[in-house]
């Protein structure tokens, strides 16, 4: 809630966020034993469950296509058979594509050990996966475990890392017209700030589509959203990259490898058979695939309840608690809620308990989410967030501009320079009289 005064200073009835004070010890202790189990056997059957719904969609589309035909159905108009195809194979490319994504979550499980008890076993499936999907396997898993380690660390994550206020060029911290947690501005520096930052609905909304389609290859490439204090220039391609040590040599040429040989596949496919070919079959899901990674992944860690720590306030279990669970597609009702969370193995539905411990197989998640959850009711802290979709990447890249210089736990401000949530530490302390407080 905001209220605004006589002067023209905006005020935010703030959320608290209390700050975790708990072990890793005591997070795993709430997950039963049995969850830890990885099979490889059960694991390879979802790949093949993914590639059967995939495969049946082509099936469907191709037979449905061939039904698209003056001598079988008459359509009102010449042009109604181009677009009646058009819908066809559009169709195709979301389920393909939401399903591709399924195989790239399994693909990420590989990279976490949880796809088997074997590591052989894992890097090989993980690197045949992910290069079909032209992700440098290896290259990506090393990353993906630091941002795992320093989940929300400011200065050691490896991406969706926020922008500060001085590297956005905005004015500095004016006490007089604002304060640090963002609970009050002034009119003017509101303007200020909104010209500085503020988008319309169109630009918003061109954001979010820029960011959907081009935020993974970006990344991959160029860093983009990842670590700022990488030089410019860093890649998942490069051997000699910041990100990676001198043992990860010969993992990065592997994973640079496969990549290769998708490109390779890639461009003989379409000297073979033509580019629609490969478009229609292929990039369309491609792109989906990509869409639904970032959106996941970006709201995962995104949203003006997280914070975000630096290294005197920063610890494991904080930074694997500074995420949220969301149902994808859950704003579409329950039915594609239900078939979000199938097709992607509940990645979105169960992210904290990933965090916590991401060696547990998703067919085990669930149980293990729900009992985690049970655990860190009540600690203050946030776990499920709004569902998962574009109304949500929308409102998120509109509330989550900026985060402060300085403190070492952050919350984003938007672009009036207003923050929902401000942080406040448990009080664990016992009385003077002996007496423990909480009993």
């Amino acid at each position: 809630m905001t209220a605004t005064n006589s002067d023209g200073v905006t005020v935010v009835d703030q959320g608290t966020y209390v700050v975790p004070d708990i072990s890793v010890k005591e997070l795993l202790s709430a997950i039963p034993p049995h969850c830890f189990k990885r099979s490889a056997l059960k694991s390879s059957l979802y790949v093949a469950w993914d590639c059967l719904v995939i495969g049946t969609t082509y099936k469907t589309a191709t037979y449905l296509d061939s039904l698209i035909d003056p001598a079988v159905v008459t359509l009102p108009h010449p042009a109604a058979y181009s677009l009646a195809r058009l819908s066809v194979w559009s169709l195709y490319g979301f389920w393909a594509g939401l399903f591709g994504t399924g195989l790239w979550v399994i693909g990420h499980e590989c990279g976490h050990q949880s796809f088997s008890e074997s590591k052989a076993i894992n890097n090989t499936v993980g690197w045949i996966i992910h290069s079909a999907l032209g992700v440098p396997y290896h290259s990506w898993r090393i990353t993906h475990a630091k941002h795992h380690a320093s989940t929300g660390h400011m200065t050691q994550d490896q991406v969706f890392v926020p922008h500060t206020r001085s590297e956005l060029g905005l004015p500095p911290l004016n006490p007089e017209k604002e304060d640090a947690a963002g609970s009050r501005v002034s009119a003017d520096l509101k303007r200020e700030f909104w010209d500085a930052l503020g988008d319309s609905p169109v630009g918003a909304v061109l954001e979010s589509a820029k960011y959907l389609l081009g935020g993974w290859p970006a990344y991959i490439l160029s860093n983009a959203s990842g670590q700022s204090r990488y030089p410019k220039g860093t890649n998942h391609f490069n051997t000699s990259s910041p990100m990676f040590m001198a043992h990860h040599h010969h993992q990065v040429m592997i994973s640079v490898f496969g990549v290769i040989l998708w490109l390779a596949g890639i461009s003989t496919w379409i000297y073979q058979k033509g580019f629609w070919e490969v478009f229609k079959l292929y990039l369309v899901p491609y792109l989906w695939v990509n869409h639904w990674l970032v959106l996941i992944t970006f709201l995962q860690h995104t949203d003006p309840l997280l914070p975000h720590y630096r290294a005197p306030e920063f610890t494991f279990p904080r930074g694997a608690l500074s995420t949220l669970d969301r149902n994808l597609m859950g704003d579409c009702g329950k039915v594609m809620a239900w078939i979000g969370a199938h097709a992607t193995h509940g990645i979105s539905e169960t992210h904290i308990l990933h965090h916590v411990s991401s060696k547990i197989p998703h067919y085990n998640a669930w149980e293990a989410s729900a009992a985690l959850k049970r655990k860190l009711a009540g600690l203050g802290i946030p776990t499920e967030g709004a569902p998962g979709g574009w109304r949500e990447i929308f409102r998120v890249i509109q509330e989550c501009k900026f985060v402060e210089d300085e403190g070492d736990v952050v919350f984003f401000k938007n672009a009036h320079g207003l923050a929902q949530m401000r942080p406040v530490f448990a009080d664990n302390a016992v009385s003077d009289s002996g007496i423990e407080l909480d009993k």
